[in-house]
């Protein structure tokens, strides 16, 4: 072998020279790409610590949330039971006012009569009993002016009266006709 040229060996050396840069250059370029990612994972690892706090936090508030509404939920549903109840015993007080109403309405279109009738027994009482069933002892005539149904031996029916309102009374005249 035969030792190379000087102008081999400048080749050679500059071919050197242009392969360390080359190196250099491509070991830099590495640097900064590492770099690169090193920041990059760095950013995404905080970015992922962040991110999972933030999942932690809306999980925390979704649960809170979800027990808040279940229990207004079962509050609600206490509530409900509570106003069907009220509902159901106003419902029997209704039906029970309803038929107290209709005894009482029916007892309020009876009320003429009743009054009528306790008017009739009161008078029938003030005559007293029958004297002499066969023979009257006392000539009576009907055109005496003092009949058994004379308006003038009528006395105070209202204390046998159903009503306060009895003036329909007071002006109505019993008698026979003749």
């Amino acid at each position: 072998m035969s030792s190379p040229s000087p102008v081999q060996i400048r080749e050679a050396n500059a071919h050197l020279a242009a392969v360390h840069r080359r190196v250099a250059e491509l070991e830099q370029r590495l640097e900064a790409a590492e770099n690169t990612v090193r920041e990059q994972a760095e950013s995404l690892i905080r970015k992922d610590a962040q991110l999972r706090a933030a999942t932690q936090e809306i999980t925390e508030a979704k649960n809170k949330e979800i027990y808040y509404l279940h229990e207004k939920l079962c509050k609600s549903e206490d509530t409900i039971q509570r106003f069907q109840n009220m509902v159901k015993e106003k419902d029997a007080m209704i039906g029970q006012l309803q038929h107290r109403c209709q005894l009482l309405d029916n007892i309020c279109k009876s009320r003429p009569l009743l009054d009528s009738m306790l008017f009739h027994m009161a008078e029938a009482e003030r005559l007293g009993p029958v004297v002499g069933m066969g023979e009257p002892t006392v000539k009576t005539s009907l055109t005496d002016g003092e009949s058994s149904c004379s308006p003038n031996r009528i006395s105070n029916h209202k204390d046998f009266s159903l009503s306060e309102d009895d003036q329909e009374l007071d002006e109505i005249v019993f008698g026979t006709t003749v």
